[in-house]
């Protein structure tokens, strides 16, 4: 039997998932597309966005108030999100500044107050893919603390998808069914997590 009262509790949630690439084909963002798709199934508000559409200066205190192409379209999309999914690359063993920039950005209020950070009444969930054998997970070891300082409730599971260029079919789904169980059993957890 169904729990309606949890289907209702994801019908209501609104969640952005994005990847930190700029790449117009980025492994990270078909992979963050499917876990996008498997929380649509399961009844979630989900938009997906891709940063290379929001173009930000390098964030700066001295310009933080300053009027940039695609920053309000951005803080519209973070205000209404009740969680993120986000698949993100790894750059030396690190984040990329594409993400972390967008990060420090959504974290500033706006100038007119018509923008308030909301990270601590949001949850996340991290996954990432890479060429290595790895999968990107050195990076998600970054993007967990950097989300968990700013008030971000990150789940415990996570996903880091080795050999990239193997891991897709022609289709752009994922090849290997063990992986795809273990995305659609993060996204699952991810939106039951009620955060009241």
């Amino acid at each position: 039997m169904k729990n309606t009262q949890l289907d209702q509790s994801i019908t209501n949630q609104n969640i952005v998932v994005f990847s930190g690439s700029l790449k117009k084909a980025s492994w990270n963002q078909k992979l963050v597309q499917i876990a996008g798709e498997m929380a649509a199934s399961l009844g979630a508000n989900v938009t997906e966005i891709s940063l290379r559409d929001y173009p930000l200066p390098l964030f700066n205190e001295e310009i933080e108030h300053e009027d940039h192409a695609g920053l309000s379209d951005l803080r519209a999309v973070f205000s209404r999100a009740d969680g993120m999914i986000i698949a993100s690359p790894e750059y030396n063993g690190s984040i990329t500044p594409a993400l972390k920039n967008a990060i420090d950005w959504i974290s500033r209020p706006s100038s007119e107050q018509n923008y308030t950070p909301n990270y601590a009444q949001q949850k996340a969930a991290i996954i990432a893919t890479s060429p290595g054998g790895l999968g990107g997970l050195r990076g998600l070891t970054h993007l967990r603390e950097i989300l968990s300082n700013l008030g971000t409730h990150v789940i415990p599971a996570q996903l880091a998808v080795p050999t990239a260029y193997e891991a897709f079919n022609e289709s752009g789904d994922l090849s290997n069914a063990a992986t795809k169980d273990r995305l659609q059993a993060i996204v699952e957890q991810f939106l039951k997590l009620s955060l009241n």
